[in-house]
């Protein structure tokens, strides 16, 4: 079957790409790697020997990023519906993360030990129609938020990718009751036209 004119679109600007050809060039598996790095250069969220949980992690270039920094005298525990090829030093879960069996596996994984850092790629399928995919966007940030309530230690942090859209203030206000600080970034590497943004909230109140 022929590809749409979208596709092709969509082929044609993947491959022209700065950040593709980029994330080539540094090894990294994807392009999502330069966001985590640029909000990183901004804020300063990863420190060596930290604890961190990254949710929609494949292909793993944020795992990649995390673990780079860290080293191997931090834990990174990565999870994904996807599969995902081994990195060093990094446990992956594979598995549907709104199913109640990998939310255990992860928590056994971090095995009661606190977590400096929960970072959050996750995105649904997309279908193209908003009213079905910003739901079932929203009920995957509130999960990741519900995770991170648990797993934190008081004053730490947690950084989600979130889109505008119906319930994004009212999430937004969710993390202000949980955290001292929320930060919206926007980083150069997402594409304008995304309706994606990233949720940065500092100071895990416990």
């Amino acid at each position: 079957m022929a590809r749409s004119k979208s596709s092709n679109r969509w082929l044609d600007e993947h491959f022209d790409d700065h950040y593709v050809k980029e994330a080539k060039k540094q090894g990294y598996r994807g392009r999502a790697c330069f966001k985590l790095l640029e909000i990183h250069e901004k804020d300063k969220i990863l420190k060596p020997g930290m604890t961190v949980i990254d949710l929609g992690s494949a292909p793993g270039s944020w795992s990649q990023v995390t673990s780079r920094v860290i080293g191997g005298r931090g834990r990174l525990i990565a999870s994904d519906i996807l599969p995902m090829d081994a990195l060093p030093d990094v446990k992956f879960i594979q598995g549907d993360f709104t199913e109640d069996a990998v939310f255990e596996e992860i928590m056994a994984a971090i095995n009661n030990q606190p977590v400096d850092l929960v970072i959050s790629d996750m995105a649904p399928n997309m279908s193209g129609v908003k009213d079905v995919d910003q739901p079932a966007a929203m009920y995957l940030v509130e999960l990741a938020h519900d995770l991170a309530r648990q797993v934190l230690k008081p004053g730490g942090m947690f950084l989600t990718k979130v889109f505008q859209g119906e319930g994004f203030q009212e999430y937004l206000a969710a993390l202000k009751q949980d955290f001292d600080k929320v930060i919206t970034r926007k980083p150069e590497s997402s594409r304008a036209r995304s309706r994606e943004t990233y949720l940065l909230a500092k100071g895990f109140k416990g």
